[in-house]
Parts: C-alpha cells; sequence; structure tokens
C-alpha cells in the first residue's frame, strides 16, 4: 500500500496515469487527513461532496491526457472559484459567492485537478503570521505554539500536513515564500505577469502574483506549468510560449554564476541563519557553481518602499467594499455615508484598516510627492540594482526570512515587527522578478528555507538549481520531531 502522505504530487500522478490508484481513492484520502486536523484551522471552506462527484466523473471517463489528471487540490482563498465561497479572510466577504473562476484556477481545473476547497488566509492577504483572518488563525502542523507563516498560512500548513499533494498562494511581499520557509516545502513567487491576477481578490496591483506550493521543486515546476499562462482578462499578464520547466530541471549547472548580496548579512541576524546560508553556499559550489560576491545598494529602502507602495494600492483596491454592490453591509446608520463609514468599521479588520488609513495618508494631496512618488522612484533604484547585478550573475541566494516560525502573539502587537518578517522576500516583489524558498535544514528545531532569486522570466533557472540543491540534500523529505500530523 502506497504511504500518499510521503510521495510527490509528481509520484501521485505517475500512480493515476498507471492506473494503479483512482481520483476517488486520492479524494477520500486527503478528506480523511483533513477532517482528522481539523485543528489546524486550514480550510474556511470545504466542497467534500462536490469533490467525490467531480472524482468519481474523471475515474469514469479516464482521461490522462493532462497534467494533473484527477488530482483533488486546495487553493488559498483568494483566488475567485465559481460558486464557491470566497472571502479573503475577511468578515466583509464572509458570505461573497463567485459567479466567475479565476484564471490560475481555471488553468487548474483544465488540466485535470479537481477542487477540495479554500484555504484560511491573512485577511486581503495582509500578514505575516495568519493571525488577522476573520477565521481564526492557522495552526504550524510541525508545533500547535508556533504561526505557519502569512499570508498563505493556510496553504502552507495544508500542504505540511498532507491536507493536500500541491497548493497555490499569493505572494506580495513574501506571502509564499515565508510560509514555505516556516513549514519546511517549497515556494515560487513567480515572475509578475507570468500568471494571470484575473479573479484573485486584489491587495497591491504591481505586486500580487500567483505562484504554486509544493513539497518538493520537480513538483513545483509541474504546478508552475499548469497555473501559468497569458491572459488578455489581465492587462499585465505577460504573451510568452507556455514553457515546460519539468523538462529543463536536469540541466547541468556547472559553471552558473550565484551572487551573494552583502546588504542581504543583517545586524542582528541569528547565527544558525548565516551558517545555514553558508552550508548552502558550499552546497551549490561543489555543483560547479561559481559564488560571487555582489551589492545591491538600494536594499536598505526596500522596507520603507513597499510599506508604502502596497497600502496606497491597497487603499484603491478596497474602495471597492462600501455594502452596496456585494459583501457585509451594516444595518446601522442613518444615512448612506453612516452606511459605508459603518460597513467598513465593521467589515475590516485591524491590520486591514491600518493599511488602508496609511495608503490614504500616502496618496493624500499634501504627501503625495513626500511619500508615494519617492517610494516609487526608491522602487526603481531597487529595481535597477537587480539589473546590475544579473549582468555578473544568473541567480543569487539569500535566506528566505529573518527566523524561523515564531509564537503566535509574539509580534501581532507591535506591527513594526511584523513587517520585518518580509525584510528579505519584498524586494523581488518591488523589482517584479522570481524568487523561489527550498527547505535548508532547521533553526531551532524548526524549518528554515533558502531563497533563489532570478531575473526576469528566468524561472527555469531557479528550478533547475533549486532541484540540483535538493539532490544533494535531504532537508525537504525531513520532518522535526512533534508534528501533529
Amino acid at each position: 500500500m502506497v504511504d500518499l502522505n510521503n510521495i510527490s504530487l509528481t509520484e501521485i500522478v505517475k500512480l493515476v496515469k498507471l492506473k494503479k490508484i483512482s481520483s476517488l481513492e486520492l479524494t477520500n484520502h486527503y478528506i480523511k487527513n483533513i477532517e482528522k486536523g481539523k485543528k489546524l484551522n486550514c480550510f474556511i471552506t470545504t466542497c467534500f461532496d462536490e469533490t467525490i462527484k467531480n472524482s468519481k466523473t474523471f475515474d469514469a471517463k479516464k482521461n490522462y491526457d493532462s497534467l494533473l489528471p484527477g488530482i483533488p487540490i486546495a487553493v488559498k482563498d483568494l483566488f475567485c472559484t465559481k460558486d464557491v465561497k470566497t472571502t479573503a479572510g475577511s468578515k466583509i466577504l464572509e458570505n461573497f459567492v463567485p459567479t466567475y473562476e479565476s484564471t490560475v484556477t481555471s488553468n487548474l481545473w483544465k488540466e485535470g485537478a479537481i477542487l477540495l476547497g479554500k484555504l484560511n488566509c491573512d485577511e486581503f492577504a495582509m500578514g505575516s503570521s495568519n493571525e488577522t483572518s476573520f477565521f481564526g488563525n492557522v495552526i504550524n502542523p510541525i508545533e500547535k505554539n508556533l504561526v505557519p507563516g502569512g499570508s498563505s498560512g493556510g496553504s502552507s500548513s495544508a500542504l505540511a500536513a498532507s491536507f493536500t499533494p500541491a497548493t497555490i498562494g499569493t505572494d506580495t511581499g513574501g506571502s509564499i515564500r515565508q510560509p514555505a520557509s516556516f513549514t519546511g516545502t517549497v515556494g515560487l513567487k513567480p515572475t509578475y505577469g507570468l500568471c494571470s491576477r484575473w479573479g484573485i481578490v486584489a491587495f497591491a496591483s504591481s505586486l500580487d502574483q500567483a505562484g504554486p506550493m509544493t513539497k518538493n521543486v520537480e513538483d513545483c515546476a509541474l504546478m508552475l506549468e499548469a497555473i501559468s499562462s497569458y491572459d488578455k482578462k489581465d492587462s499585465t499578464s505577460i504573451n510568452k510560449k507556455k514553457e515546460n520547466y519539468s523538462n529543463n530541471l536536469n540541466k547541468n549547472i556547472k559553471g552558473m554564476k550565484i551572487g551573494i548580496p552583502k546588504e542581504y548579512r543583517v545586524d542582528n541576524m541569528p547565527q544558525e541563519i548565516e551558517q545555514l546560508w553558508s552550508k548552502g553556499i558550499d552546497i551549490l559550489k561543489k555543483s560547479g557553481v561559481k559564488i560571487i560576491d555582489i551589492s545591491l545598494p538600494h536594499t536598505k529602502y526596500a522596507l520603507p518602499t513597499y510599506y508604502i507602495v502596497a497600502p496606497a494600492e491597497a487603499s484603491s483596491n478596497l474602495a471597492r467594499y462600501d455594502g452596496v454592490k456585494f459583501g457585509y453591509r451594516s444595518i446601522k446608520g442613518k444615512n448612506l455615508i453612516e452606511m459605508y463609514e459603518n460597513t467598513r468599521g465593521e467589515g475590516f479588520g485591524d491590520e486591514v484598516k491600518r493599511r488602508v488609513l496609511i495608503g490614504t495618508y500616502v496618496l493624500s494631496s499634501g504627501y503625495y510627492d513626500a511619500y508615494y512618488k519617492k517610494a516609487q522612484q526608491a522602487r526603481r533604484l531597487i529595481k535597477d540594482d537587480f539589473d546590475q547585478a544579473f549582468n555578473e550573475v544568473d541567480l543569487i541566494l539569500a535566506p528566505s526570512s529573518p527566523g524561523p516560525a515564531f509564537k503566535k502573539g509574539s509580534k501581532s502587537s507591535d506591527p513594526l515587527e511584523m513587517y520585518l518578517e518580509d525584510l528579505f522576500t519584498i524586494s523581488a516583489n518591488l523589482a517584479g522578478i522570481p524568487a523561489m524558498s527550498i527547505p535548508h535544514g532547521f533553526s531551532n528545531g524548526m524549518p528554515i528555507g533558502l531563497q533563489l532569486i532570478g531575473n526576469f522570466l528566468q524561472e527555469s533557472q531557479i528550478l533547475r538549481a533549486a532541484h540540483h540543491f535538493q539532490l544533494e540534500t535531504d532537508w525537504h523529505k525531513m520532518t522535526p520531531e512533534g508534528n501533529m500530523q
């Protein structure tokens, strides 16, 4: 009997195509796991009856030509799913049922995948711990007192607990890579525009990007191939030929140049993180990679730049939630203005309110030039740094996060300390370039990730280097003692 909890998505697909396991058997397995692990609070919505029905339909038709034939998959509750509730982790959308499907999830279903349910996340993807969700915080399956990361915390936790063989999240400032780092999984933020934003509940439109979260690099390549596509409904979508990322994984990386940015060696970096980074460098050296010291001088402006640009765009995007057309509506108020105010006051959580207020402030007539305009100028300098670096190197290697998963509630009272969790990830979003977190050992007994950053549309290079890294290590197969599942 195959242990489905300990095999990869790629292996599961092979078993289905060899007719050694049915879609219904897979579905029943994951439903059983999900029911057993309800205490982790990974799901906001499940649709098991429909999942079972669709699995039976697949088994009857037996169409094995797709990338994900009959594979049940859960997705972050930021992707609009037709006739299935989509909340974005917010009270204001707690009963919203879309009449349309996001392009990314539509691509999954076209490739044969079947929806298991919608995964918990920080409200409107604003958070680094999955503690801002209206539906309660998600628990890290490795240790119940620790957060799973955010905002895609439900996705990382569900994946690590084997509630789904793979999943998709969104990454605005690190929301795929940081939770992947915290749970010992793989997370890729693709190039901005490689995966369509259409049908994703917007946070910051110039930064948001959908991406895969998996248990290993091979699965990540498969999922990226499934979800990426040109989409005319998204004006920022890149019109390029669809790439077979899996075919390039085994190409030699000897001679590849990887840069080590000195600016990522920040003050007070835990010694364990520094040591793991150095160990990762040594592993890649053994594979024939050339290590080159580089500089990204404007990295120091990345954090303040992000926390001006992102809230500004959030303020604009969230203006639509006023209780008139859809979503939660307050019953209080003597007139339309009071209804607006009460709806937004009651419907949004504290972190969302904080960012909307910041965003509105930096966009106001008296402060636009002083804050938003300068932030956009700094963003350009950060992008120029990467352009210059990629004239010298093929990839950049850095930590995924400043440390391992932290205790629930330990940072929620200090927004600045929470924002520092994005320290190593936000630059890639500001520049629009791809970046990936892969498991790289343990710090204080908890998983920690290493990040590979590539130039525009260089996902294949990232995946290839990450795959070779995993061939030399077993960290992606290891689970610390105390796993709750």
